[in-house]
């Protein structure tokens, strides 16, 4: 979303819809009492970026995901590149309920910001935002496969990653 106050910032708000990719990046199937439960692990996976002129390039991500006791809590690392950029980002992600909520940062970028929304039957709908721009996105799992679907009204159209769990 836009926010005409703003000056819009391709690279701030690409950085903000990542971070919502790595927020969900691991949402396997999981009894709402413990929605985290089966994250625990090394996660990668590639995708495309697009934006609103339609270019598109492609995206490399890997990640480590921890996950307390209770299947409640998960801090998870998530390190993306693609042909023109590098970032690593860190989030705290908590369940209640069908509910998430949570923060992360990338550091090299000093960007941070807050994700809210809903986990249900191993389907993911948030919001991220971040300094007056936000992405919305939605995560299908199957076994350890998982798709991340990122959508936005600016210059940042849309982000797909596919992601396998590791050994």
């Amino acid at each position: 979303m836009f926010f005409p106050a703003l000056r819009f910032d391709y690279r701030r708000f690409r950085v903000a819809a990542l971070t919502a990719a790595a927020l969900t990046a691991p949402t396997l199937a999981q009894a709402d009492s413990s929605p985290f439960a089966n994250y625990a692990g090394n996660w990668s996976g590639n995708g495309t970026i697009t934006i609103a002129e339609g270019g598109t390039e492609r995206i490399r991500c890997r990640g480590t995901y921890t996950v307390d006791g209770s299947g409640n809590n998960l801090h998870q690392v998530l390190r993306c590149a693609s042909d023109s950029y590098k970032f690593e980002l860190t989030s705290d992600i908590a369940a209640k309920g069908n509910s998430i909520t949570g923060s992360w940062s990338e550091a090299s970028r000093g960007v941070n910001g807050s994700v809210e929304g809903s986990i249900s039957n191993g389907q993911v709908t948030a919001l991220v935002q971040t300094n007056g721009y936000a992405a919305t996105f939605n995560v299908s799992t199957r076994g350890n496969r998982q798709s991340v679907n990122i959508s936005s009204k600016g210059e940042l159209r849309g982000v797909t990653i596919n992601l396998a769990k590791g050994n």
